[in-house]
């Protein structure tokens, strides 16, 4: 799928997979140690639907929560990965369930991602990543989800032949891997393949909390909360645009060249009020647009981005002299709106693209500077 779609196509997935139920997070709580692994019919994104049966053969079946959104998780995607590699000769199957309702999401919890929760994300992050293990859908009901009862992504569940849980919690100490002193998981991997007893049954695990379903109030309310954010354009000449292009300001820079009378303008901005309210609070990320309208129709202009709630730095440019524009902003731009570039700090542009963006494409870029992890 094209990426300038993922974000409306996962809201309508999501949507259609969101079951009635309403799972509370004050109601779960994680499977105790001794007990059977609960049963799950999930669909996987390879279009497979995988249950406990599945892994029959294995003496070992690892369960892990984990999430698409959360840096955590995705500091441990390698981790889990080489889990699989390391220890499937050896009779141990992995598996991984994403507990999260995508709906539960606010847009500013996803400031080192790319991508959310949703199942058709899911698909593209596995196939990214290459991922050698099976990734499982469980946002439309969360059933499984709260018959495990992760505290957070990711969370481990190491259950042995008999599928009773042996193990649960966090995969090592640190998410940073030039930091790990201890191995909890593998631990309980090894000692039970020696049929030893674990020695560490129960380690809290650490990282994004579960997007449980009852969240979904708060992602509606941040919404109404941003819809009420003060929009204003100011009137901004060619020296003025020289210095957008310098990016004094420490934070890396999306700019949109844009006008009320060009029709992929109009379309692709609820797609880059969304990545702005992604980045700006968590990452030093800001976006400024700049529109091409003639100085005459400021009303216009300010009435579209009170419409469409862009409330970053706005400007018009003050001049019908669109060289001056040109010349002022980007040498290598022939001209055509809507157009975007990405700005480090200092200066140099790292992203160019004349026409609608693929937010996906964006979204990459800005992370691939910023980068996914806190350590």
């Amino acid at each position: 799928m094209n990426g300038r779609n993922i974000f409306w196509s996962a809201i309508l997935i999501a949507i259609l997979m969101t079951g009635p139920v309403m799972a509370e997070a004050s109601k779960v709580v994680p499977l105790e140690i001794g007990s059977a692994a609960p049963d799950f019919s999930l669909p996987g994104v390879d279009g497979k639907t995988y249950g406990i049966a599945d892994f029959a053969k294995a003496n070992i079946l690892v369960v892990v929560f984990m999430a698409n959104h959360c840096p955590t998780a995705q500091a441990y995607e390698s981790r889990i990965m080489q889990l699989v590699t390391d220890y499937k000769s050896k009779g141990v199957a992995v598996v991984a369930i994403s507990p999260n309702d995508p709906l539960a999401i606010r847009l500013d919890e996803l400031g080192y991602t790319d991508m959310g929760d949703s199942f058709e994300e899911m698909k593209i992050r596995a196939a990214e990543r290459k991922f050698n293990f099976p990734y499982l859908y469980d946002g439309k009901t969360q059933e499984v989800s709260r018959a495990y009862g992760p505290m957070s992504t990711p969370h481990v569940f190491v259950f042995d032949k008999e599928r009773k849980l042996a193990y649960c919690g966090a995969v090592d100490n640190s998410e940073d891997p030039s930091k790990i002193k201890k191995s909890f998981a593998r631990d309980a991997i090894e000692a039970l393949l020696e049929g030893r007893e674990v020695a560490i049954k129960k380690m809290k695990p650490f990282g994004c909390s579960i997007k449980w379903a009852d969240k979904q109030n708060l992602a509606q309310k941040a919404l109404a909360e941003w819809a009420k954010e003060a929009v204003e354009v100011n009137l901004i000449d060619a020296n003025g645009v020289r210095e957008i292009m310098k990016n004094n300001s420490g934070k890396l820079r999306l700019v949109n060249i844009w006008a009320t009378w060009c029709g992929p303008c109009v379309i692709e901005m609820p797609e880059l009020v969304n990545i702005n309210r992604m980045y700006r609070s968590s990452r030093p990320f800001e976006m400024v647009t700049i529109s091409g309208d003639m100085p005459s129709k400021k009303d216009a202009v300010i009435k579209f981005l009170k419409d469409k709630q862009v409330s970053c730095t706005n400007y018009q440019f003050n001049s019908e002299d669109r060289t001056e524009l040109s010349e002022a902003l980007d040498k290598g731009w022939e001209g055509g709106i809507p157009y975007t570039i990405i700005i480090k700090p200092g200066g140099e542009i790292i992203y160019r693209h004349t026409g609608p963006i693929d937010p996906l494409e964006v979204k990459k870029v800005i992370i691939g500077y910023l980068g996914r992890y806190y350590f």
